[in-house]
Order: C-alpha cells, then structure tokens, then sequence
C-alpha cells in the first residue's frame, strides 16, 4: 500500500480563498444557452423562459461568477442583435460554431439570469471585427444610470437599472488563427490599450482581463504575454490563462497528472507579467484570471466534419464525462486554490451541456455529470485562507510530465473548521494519507468523502444520474488522522 502524509500549520496561509476561483463560463455555443440556461416551452421554464431545473444546479453547483457571450462567439457578435422586441431581433450566421444565431438571449437577459442565479456577471467585448466604440456603447448600455440614449434604451428595453458589471475581458483569445479578427500580439496590445484607456474615462474602477495566451502550446506563448503587457500594463488588472486537458491514446496516468502543465502555465505567465512590470518599473502587481479551464476532448471536435448548414444550436461538444475526467478534473481546480495568491479569477467552461457539468435533455431531465462534484464540494467548503502545504507522497513516472507524485492536494482553514482536497493518482492501489494537524490544537477528522468507483470510465447519465457521487469514507473510523484514499479518487476531508 502507498503512504504519504501532510502537515497542516494555520500560519502558512497563501492568500484568502477567492470566490471568485468559482467562475464559469456561458457561450452561445451547441445547447448551453438555447435547452440549457434558456427553454421557454420546458416543464420547468419561468415567465422568462429560463430553465428552473438548470437554475436550481447552477446554485447548487455553487457558482460565483459566469463569464459571457464567448469565448469564439464574442469576436464576430453584435451585442445590439441581443436587445429589444424578440420578434425584431435579427438572425445572424455565427461563424465561430458554423450555426445560426437567434439572438432571443441577449444581456438583459444574460444580466437578469444572473440575478436569479445568485452570479456576478463577467463581460467579454469583441476585439476581433469590432473595437473601441462598440465597447463604450455596451459598457454605457449596461452600466449608466440614465440621461443618455444607450441607457435609456436599456431602461424602455425592460431594466431600468443598470446591470452594474465591474469585470470585462477585452476580447477572446486573439493570439489564435482560428479566432474572427486573429491579431498579432502587439495589434492586438494596442487596441486593448486603448480600448481599457476609453472604458476607464467611463468608469475608473473597472476590473479588466487582457488576453493571454490561449494554450501554454501556442508558439507565441511567453512573448504573446509580454508584448501584450508591455502595452496594457497600467491599465489593466488581469492576464487570462485558457487550457484544455484529455486523456491521449490510454496514457490514463499523464491525464491524471494534467495539472502539472496547469501550475507551469501559471507560473510562467506569473513570471513573464512580473518581468514586464519590473521593466516598467511599475509596483502594480497584475493577477491572473483563468478564465476558460476543463477537460475537454478537442480531438473528437477538431475531427469532426462541420455541418453542411448553418443549424440553431446545434450539439456541439457534449463530452459525457466518466469518473477520470473527473479525478483530472478536481486536480486542476486543486492547481487553482494552491495558486490563489496570483490566480485571483477562474472560469469553468461551460456551465451547461458544451464540456459542462450539468446536462439537460430539449423539454426533459437535467443531470449531474462527474465533474458536478469536485466543483460544488471545492465551492462550499473551500473557506478563509488557503494554506502552503507541500504533501510528502510516493512519485509515478508519466509519459508526458515525468516524475510526480501520486497525491495532489490543498487545504483552506477558516474558523469554522480545516478541509483538505485531495486526489489520488494511483492507478493501482490505495493510498494511506497521514495528516498531522498538531498545529490546528487537537482537531481530528470529523467527515471525509470520496469520488470514486471501480470503473474509472464509469459515467453518469440520466437515467443513472448517481452512478458516480461522492460518499462517506468509513476507512477514518480506525484512526482519527488517517485516511485511505482509493486509487484514482477525488477526497475530501475536513477537520474540526
């Protein structure tokens, strides 16, 4: 049997959890906005035709902020389509998915499912066929009180008070060839520049995300984010970070060792931001939003023929996820919380049906995917200050990241109590994890859960919708600081 161990110790803290590490992500992309967020004939559909059932798991999902319109979708779109009569609203073709846009939801509605959602809203502007007047027109529409003809539109098209988003990504992976509008790093530094310098004269007090680098694999990755700095330095406050992992030709071991390449991407850019700022010399510390992660199977899409018309919502990217992806998927968001003192934004993409964690069937059920659960247990539990904690444990070597060790962890300590999150990578046995919490006065294990199964390709589905879900770990009865954890397993563990 594998051991490993950890000692948690209050006064080691890396930063407060961030709720905001909770984020995810509604593109109009496939069924997540039209059968996922928005059905108005379904059973469940409100009198704004929002789906109650997908409202009720977003909650529980625990999300904090939702990042929209795109994504691809963003640099190509016309917000003006998404206002307004319905019936009046045009019909566009979407050249980032190959469908045809509807436009029956728009930012008054994205803006009033947030509300109902609980979420803080998250603004992408199209930087790719648009720019600096495009965004002061959606900004004004959104945020100005009144007086003026955007915002007196908004107040006659049904909200009559402002939508107040305070945190806005300026455009949508513009380092990529596949992206409308695809720019150099330093055209597309420059218009950020003054596209942030304009939006500040409107509202000073803004959050907003240049972009980084789509993936840590792009060959622009590194002078991408340096020369986009270099022009939007002082007047932004985030980089954005966007990685995808699967699982390659049955190498089940590097997948569940994806968040290695995670914690390089945030390292190198934390770096290469730093290195910008001390050339500048400037004190201003830029943070990281990361603000498209998941596993994602991108090799069935980009094999996949495109459609030979332009379908409305279409299926698109409906990974049905099994208990692995899940493993993988609770060591990145393990990545991000160790992270939190310069990882300070995440977004989860998608939210519903597109690489998502909630499912639904057009007029039927809705469901929980594996990846529900790392998610909804990090989201509530994760509280007060995240604690440094460097786990001793058993190495593996992979094919693709080398050695690394079997346990993945990260602890977060509040007054309430300590929880631990922990994943075992082992393919072929258990692990006996030993934690020494001396320094917490006395505390023991008072519940601990595991995500697992005998199958580690075992998925939920609607008709089998529990198939995998976290539940109780009997094994703490025998040892109050002791736990075993099964091999690849998602745990959780709190201390009290």
């Amino acid at each position: 049997m594998h051991q490993a161990q950890l000692t948690i110790d209050p006064a080691f803290k890396v930063a407060p959890v961030r709720r905001r590490t909770f984020g995810t992500f509604v593109e109009h992309l496939g069924r997540c906005v039209y059968t996922g967020i928005y059905e108005p004939g379904h059973p469940t559909a409100d009198e704004d035709g929002f789906r109650r059932d997908v409202l009720d798991l977003t909650r529980e999902l625990g999300v904090s902020t939702v990042r929209y319109p795109g994504g691809n979708f963003v640099s190509g779109y016309r917000w003006e389509d998404g206002i307004g009569p319905k019936d009046q609203r045009p019909r566009r073709l979407d050249l980032a998915w190959h469908s045809t846009e509807t436009n029956e939801v728009g930012v008054d509605e994205f803006a009033r499912w947030c509300r109902k959602a609980g979420v803080e809203p998250m603004m992408a502007i199209n930087l790719g066929t648009r720019g600096i007047e495009a965004a002061l027109d959606l900004l004004e529409y959104c945020n100005h009180p009144s007086g003026t003809a955007l915002s007196d539109l908004r107040a006659a098209n049904g909200a009559k008070e402002p939508h107040g988003i305070r945190m806005w990504c300026l455009g949508n992976e513009m380092d990529g060839p596949w992206q409308t509008g695809h720019k150099t790093a330093r055209e597309y530094g420059r218009l950020a520049a003054e596209t942030a310098r304009a939006m500040r004269m409107v509202e000073r007090d803004l959050e907003l995300v240049a972009c980084g680098s789509s993936s840590s694999s792009m060959p622009t990755f590194g002078a991408w984010e340096a020369e986009v700095l270099e022009e939007t330095y002082d007047l932004v406050d985030y980089i954005s970070c966007h990685a995808y992992y699967e699982e390659k030709d049955g190498d089940l071991g590097s997948f569940l060792a994806c968040s290695t390449n995670m914690e390089y991407f945030i390292r190198s850019v934390v770096a290469t931001a730093d290195h910008v700022g001390a050339r500048l010399k400037s004190r201003k510390r830029i943070d990281v939003s990361f603000d498209e992660w998941n596993v994602w199977y991108l090799s069935r899409f980009q094999n996949a023929e495109p459609p030979a018309d332009w379908p409305v919502a279409p299926p698109l990217l409906e990974d049905h996820y099994h208990l692995a992806d899940a493993v993988a998927f609770g060591g990145l968001l393990i990545t991000l919380l160790r992270n939190s003192d310069r990882v300070t934004a995440a977004s989860l993409a998608q939210l519903v049906n597109v690489i998502a964690p909630i499912m639904t069937e057009p007029g039927g059920r809705a469901w929980k995917q594996t990846t529900f659960h790392p998610f909804a247990q990090a989201s509530r539990l994760a509280a007060g200050d995240v604690l440094r904690i460097e786990p001793v444990s058993p190495t593996y070597e992979t094919a693709e990241f080398g050695e690394v060790p079997l346990l993945h962890a990260v602890a977060t300590h509040s007054a309430e109590g300590t929880t631990v999150f922990a994943v075992n990578r082992s393919t072929d046995g258990p692990l006996s994890l030993k934690i020494d919490a001396r320094a917490l006065g006395g505390k023991r294990i008072i519940e601990a859960t595991t995500l697992t199964d005998a199958d580690v390709y075992a998925r939920n589905t609607a008709d089998g919708p529990d198939r995998v879900t976290p539940k109780p770990n009997a094994d703490v009865e025998h040892d109050p600081m002791r736990v075993l954890l099964p091999p690849v397993s998602w745990n959780v563990i709190r201390i009290g």
